[in-house]
C-alpha cells in the first residue's frame, strides 16, 4: 500500500467524510459521484505530489481550506456540484500549473479572483452557479486562450462592456457605472437574435455598396436607351416625309 498512487472510488454511493489522513505520495484521487459529507479537512493539503482532485457531485461543504495552495502538483481540480461556499482563497493562485478548474455549481460568494488570469497553463475554468457578484476582473485575450470558460449563473457578477464584446456571450450582464448588472443577461435566444442581427446588417451593408457600385451604370444604360429613341423617332420622321412627298 506505501507505494499506493491513485485512489478512484466514484459512483459507489460512499457515505462519510472525507478521509483525514491519506498516503502523502498520491498522485490522483478521485471520489466523485458519491453520497461524502462535510468539509475538506486541512490534511489533504500536505499531498504534495497530488495532480488530480476530483471531489465533485457529493455533499460536502464549508469552505476551501486556506493551506490548499500547498498543493504545488495539482493540475486537474473538481468541486463541482456541493454545497462549498465563502470566497476563493488567495493561495490557489500559488498553484501554478493548473490546467483545468471546476467550481461550478456550489454556493461560492465573493468576487472572482484576477490571478486566474495569471496561471499560464490554464484550459477549462468553470464557476458557473454560483453567488459570485462583482466586476469580472479579464480581459478578452484571456477568455479567448480558454478552452471552456463559464460563469453564468452568478446573478450578481457583470462584465466590464468596454473591455469585453456581447459577441463573448458569456451568460451575465454589462455592469453599469456603479459596477452592478446593468440587467438580467440576455436568453440563448436573444443572443442569437442579437449574432443574427449583426451578420443581417453586414449583408445590408454589402447590398448597399452593391447597388451603389451598379447605379452610375443604370444611368448610362437610361441615356442610351433615350437617345436611341430620339434617334430613331428622327429616321421615321424623314422617311416618313419622303413617302408622303
Amino acid at each position: 500500500m506505501h507505494k499506493l498512487k491513485t485512489l478512484t472510488i466514484s459512483h459507489a454511493n460512499l457515505t462519510g467524510s472525507l478521509p483525514r489522513h491519506l498516503r502523502q505520495n498520491l498522485t490522483h484521487v478521485d471520489l466523485s459521484d458519491n453520497k461524502l459529507k462535510g468539509n475538506i479537512p486541512t490534511s489533504i493539503t500536505l499531498l504534495e505530489d497530488l495532480e488530480y482532485l476530483n471531489l465533485s457531485s457529493n455533499g460536502l461543504n464549508g469552505v476551501i481550506p486556506t493551506e490548499f495552495g500547498d498543493l504545488i502538483s495539482l493540475k486537474n481540480l473538481s468541486l463541482a456540484s456541493n454545497s462549498f461556499s465563502g470566497s476563493i482563497p488567495d493561495s490557489v493562485s500559488s498553484i501554478t500549473g493548473l490546467v483545468h478548474v471546476d467550481l461550478s455549481n456550489n454556493q461560492f460568494n465573493g468576487t472572482v479572483p484576477r490571478f486566474f488570469s495569471e496561471l499560464k497553463a490554464l484550459k477549462v475554468l468553470k464557476l458557473e452557479n454560483n453567488e459570485l457578484h462583482g466586476v469580472l476582473p479579464f480581459n478578452a485575450s484571456f477568455i479567448k486562450k480558454l478552452n471552456v470558460f463559464k460563469v453564468g449563473g452568478n446573478s450578481n457578477l457583470c462584465y466590464n462592456h468596454s473591455v469585453l464584446s456581447s459577441k463573448l456571450k458569456l451568460g451575465i450582464a454589462p455592469c453599469d457605472k456603479h459596477g452592478l448588472p446593468m440587467s438580467p443577461p440576455p436568453s440563448k435566444e436573444s443572443s442569437d437574435g442579437d449574432s443574427s442581427d449583426y451578420e443581417d446588417d453586414s449583408a445590408d451593408d454589402t447590398s448597399e455598396k452593391k447597388d451603389q457600385h451598379h447605379g452610375p451604370n443604370k444611368v448610362v444604360l437610361g441615356v442610351a436607351i433615350g437617345l436611341s429613341s430620339i434617334v430613331f423617332l428622327i429616321v421615321f420622321l424623314i422617311l416618313l416625309s419622303k413617302w408622303c412627298g
